[in-house]
């Protein structure tokens, strides 16, 4: 290594996959320098706003993520903008390598008729809405009576269960108290999850799924003829553990008599959405058709029609990422373009000095766990790129300062939250604590979080 400076390394986004990244990059043998940039005043990510407040275990996580970029050595910088506050052209001026670390948080697009009916919903909307993101409104239509939820994997789990589930029941959680009153007022009481292809193809963790089964006075009604399994099938169920466990707990609620519980989620599969019904420009039904397993586990429409009257929908088919302009991005997967974490053009050429990691660069699938391991190819990679990194930035040189990053960001009047800001907000929403047994949030707007964590009046 011929430089005697450290490696100034910006990374974009504060979630897990950032924040991972970060970690294993400060503890090689580089002398680095890292900035973490995120456009929302509070870090953590989907760990923060994409988990449901009924599962802590998971939440916990934000321990050890606040562990790390409460460290010192890791400079946080919250309520900076990619594209308003920084340009790209800013981040090449200030760094030497950029990580780009935004996650993928819009829903997919599902393209059937009726998808844009008053009544269709993306789910990611919903989970931000329940999860207090402070970028989303204070309020949700909650006026169905039954739901449709179209997707098999956790988060279509997390909608089922927060729409089915009594608001008293949540009253042990970190639910904001405008959630709660939203889910108070809500009529509904049976939730239509649907599945197109068959148990063994489902995305549901075991953990997940069994949950589902213990929410009081919630039953969970399943369906024999929705159960099917070709060769493939079988071979999934007898090679991988967590299919096992998924079709062994799927199986287990076909054999249980009927419940009497006021609220019902109900789990379809073998079913394929061709049609979300309308009535006056609203949700009145969706019409599923019947597949059939082929074999490999691929499935064909049948031409079997069921229609089910359901005045909300909301599509749970998955992540999307977001387009930086400037940054080679994948359309068909929702990705930047990349190889191992460097960020390649449209021929595979590397684009010197950047790159991804978490599921901006892989797409949305994986746990949370599967982020560090991805952050550990990203790193090496950088690692190994570090002397041409170096010579990329040395006409420049004198300009890769974190002293040179804040002032221009001051001379924006950009409101930047650093850690001891953060932590002056996380004491704030702490002390709004509610009841004897629990801490409750409150859902607080972008601006106000801003004063708070700038200890403005």
């Amino acid at each position: 290594m011929t430089a005697n400076r450290p490696l100034r390394v910006a990374i974009i986004g504060a979630g897990p996959a950032g924040t991972y990244a970060a970690d294993i990059l400060s503890k090689t043998d580089l002398n680095v320098s890292i900035d973490i940039l995120e456009r929302l005043p509070a870090p953590f990510g989907l760990v923060r706003y994409g988990v449901a407040p009924d599962h802590p275990r998971i939440k916990q996580i934000i321990v050890a993520l606040a562990n790390v970029l409460g460290r010192g050595d890791i400079r946080f910088l919250g309520n900076v903008n990619i594209g308003t506050d920084l340009t790209l052209q800013d981040l090449r001026e200030h760094y030497d390598a950029v990580i780009f670390a935004t996650g993928s948080f819009k829903d997919a697009d599902l393209d059937i008729p009726g998808i844009d009916l008053d009544g269709s919903y993306g789910a990611a909307d919903f989970v931000s809405w329940f999860d207090g993101h402070p970028d989303v409104p204070r309020t949700w239509p909650l006026e169905a009576k039954e739901v449709a939820v179209l997707g098999v994997g956790n988060v279509a789990l997390d909608v089922a269960r927060i729409l089915a589930k009594h608001p008293a029941d949540l009253m042990s959680t970190e639910i904001p108290a405008n959630v709660e009153e939203g889910l108070k007022a809500s009529p509904c009481t049976d939730v239509h999850v649907f599945g197109r292809r068959g148990p063994a193809q489902v995305k549901f963790t075991p953990l997940e799924l069994r949950e589902l089964g213990q929410v009081p006075d919630v039953d969970v009604v399943v369906y024999p003829e929705d159960y099917d399994f070709d060769d493939a099938s079988i071979e999934a169920a007898e090679t991988n553990k967590q299919t096992k466990q998924v079709v062994k707990t799927l199986t287990d609620w076909t054999l249980r008599e009927p419940g009497t519980a006021s609220h019902r989620i109900h789990l379809h599969l073998l079913q394929q959405p061709v049609e979300i019904l309308g009535e006056d420009g609203k949700v009145a039904g969706i019409r599923m058709e019947r597949t059939a397993l082929q074999g490999d586990a691929s499935v064909k429409g049948t031409g079997e029609f069921i229609d089910y009257p359901v005045q909300a929908v909301y599509r749970a088919v998955g992540y999307w990422g977001t387009e930086i302009e400037g940054i080679p991005f994948d359309d068909r997967k929702g990705v930047i373009r990349n190889e191992g974490g460097r960020v390649v053009d449209a021929s595979g050429e590397q684009v010197p000095g950047y790159y991804a990691t978490g599921w901006i660069k892989r797409g949305p699938v994986g746990l949370i766990g599967h982020t560090k391991s991805d952050a550990q190819e990203t790193i090496a990679n950088l690692v190994a790129d570090a002397d041409d990194l170096y010579a990329n930035t040395q006409a420049h040189a004198e300009q890769l300062s974190p002293d040179n990053l804040l002032r221009l960001l001051k001379s924006r009047d950009v409101p930047v939250v650093e850690w001891s800001g953060w932590e002056a907000l996380d004491a704030y929403e702490r002390a709004l604590g509610e009841g004897e047994d629990r801490e409750r949030i409150k859902v607080v707007p972008r601006e106000e979080m801003t004063d708070i964590a700038l200890g403005r009046d």
